[in-house]
């Protein structure tokens, strides 16, 4: 099912099409039309404000910390959450997805317009402390 979010000058649709796996994770396909503000948020990790590392050696804590500095880089540019239409995210090489993820669906919540999401595994990050990041793209419609 195609999901769109519509204002008189802005368009974001998540495409979903048919022959194509459908995730309760992301959407395969994001089209974006109009007048549109354009958030591009550089990679969060999970140092907090003061620059602590937060839940070294576990990565469902510092995904956690990850999710609240992504919303409140989001909230720096009045968007949020489900104005994310791209997702890239780095895991180190080695460490278990699922504590992960599970920590991103918490923060996420259950929606019908998911982002695109990338997953790469890496050697190391820039901190060797960090198990994660991720980068964001978010669209809010004018």
């Amino acid at each position: 099912m195609d999901m769109t979010v519509t204002t008189t000058t802005g368009r974001v649709k998540h495409l979903n099409p048919d022959s194509m796996m459908k995730s309760p994770a992301f959407s395969q396909v994001i089209e974006v039309s109009g007048n549109a503000r354009t958030i591009y948020v550089g990679g969060q990790n999970s140092v907090d404000r003061i620059g602590r590392v937060v839940g070294v050696g576990d990565i469902g804590k510092q995904a956690e910390q990850v999710m609240k500095n992504l919303k409140t880089a989001l909230h720096a540019a009045d968007a949020d959450l489900e104005d994310i239409v791209k997702m890239t995210i780095y895991v180190v090489q080695g460490q278990p997805l699922e504590p992960g993820y599970e920590a991103f669906l918490r923060a996420w919540g259950i929606r019908e317009e998911r982002p695109t999401i990338s997953v790469l595994y890496v050697a190391a990050l820039g901190r060797p402390e960090v198990l994660l990041e991720i980068d964001a793209i978010a669209v809010v419609p004018l």
